[in-house]
């Protein structure tokens, strides 16, 4: 399993709440549909930076995972609202346990 993180930088502190919707709503529908798709993790890192982690079965597929979130910060028109490019890295998962949620 392979891990790609991107951190934006300069994001609007008062626009958190629309980015995660718009990441629930419409992003990460579309990076789950990508083959090889396993997870993926929006957090907040204070002071205008949030961080994505996407889970994919190959580095390729994470690292395509890269071009699909550039496409849709584009289409959704994101570009005062994530002003700056993200740094990103793909690297090899060495460890991972994860639980379903519980059903309720």
């Amino acid at each position: 399993m392979y891990a790609t993180h991107r951190r934006y930088e300069g994001i609007d502190q008062s626009r958190i709440e629309e980015l995660t919707r718009k990441v629930n709503e419409s992003l990460i529908p579309r990076l789950s549909k990508l083959p090889g798709f396993q997870g993926y993790f929006l957090t907040e890192a204070g002071d205008g930076v949030v961080k994505s982690v996407s889970l994919f079965d190959t580095s390729s597929q994470a690292e395509d995972s890269t071009q699909v979130a550039a496409e849709w910060t584009q289409e959704e028109k994101l570009e005062k609202l994530v002003p700056n490019p993200p740094k990103v890295m793909t690297r090899k998962v060495l460890a991972h346990e994860t639980r379903a949620p519980a059903l309720v």
